[in-house]
């Protein structure tokens, strides 16, 4: 089955196709394109971030690879079973996704990490065809508010129909739940907004449904 990904010169949205058309100049040897997916469609759970880290995901070319984020994320997969091997924050590092998949609502690095509501409107035909290809899916976990709604807006669903709130499940159509989390970032988990077991929590109500 084909998956639909953003080519790599995209420029369905142009304010972030100048932003990595700057990266590219600034780091010519960094991968600086729409960031695909890890892991396989037929897994059941699916987590959705907000978008590439400069220096992370864009950098690496892997979903959360590469900066804080992906250390507090990846470690807490490997910990609860959804993954296999050693995290070494670069896509070669060997690291395999059991029954879990990863992606972002906006597939392409935005300056400041802020993304546009016309951004994660247009990005979402992919999050859509991605959902609409994993046959297995029980559990979307969202990373924050703007992976929450994007989620709900491709499943045609109102958005004042789910809050988000830390640790909240959702029933979505075709018995898919929607569970939520503050975002794994350096900013949240310094401030204690998002601790660790704040996050093996979300993962220990993930294990419990699937």
């Amino acid at each position: 089955m084909l998956e639909l990904l953003p080519d790599k010169n995209c420029a369905l949205c142009p304010r972030l196709k100048d932003f990595i058309d700057e990266n590219r100049e600034k780091f010519p040897d960094q991968y600086n394109a729409p960031v695909p997916s890890f892991g396989t469609k037929d897994a059941q759970l699916l987590i959705v971030g907000l978008a590439p880290g400069l220096k992370g995901a864009n950098f690496s070319g892997r979903p959360f690879t590469g900066d804080y984020a992906g250390d507090l994320l990846y470690g807490t997969l490997l910990k609860f079973g959804f993954a296999r091997g050693e995290y070494d924050a670069h896509i070669n590092d060997g690291l395999t996704l059991l029954n879990a998949r990863i992606t972002n609502a906006v597939k392409c690095v935005p300056p400041q990490n802020k993304v546009t509501g016309d951004e994660i409107n247009t990005c979402g035909q992919f999050l859509s065809e991605e959902i609409g290809q994993m046959k297995n899916l029980k559990v979307i976990l969202s990373l924050g508010l703007v992976a929450h709604n994007a989620v709900l807006k491709v499943m045609d669903m109102k958005i004042s129909y789910c809050k988000f709130a830390h640790q909240a499940q959702h029933n979505l159509p075709r018995d898919i739940t929607l569970i939520d989390s503050y975002h794994c970032s350096r900013y949240n988990t310094n401030t204690g907004r998002l601790t660790t077991q704040m996050f093996e929590n979300v993962f220990s109500d993930i294990k419990s449904i699937l």
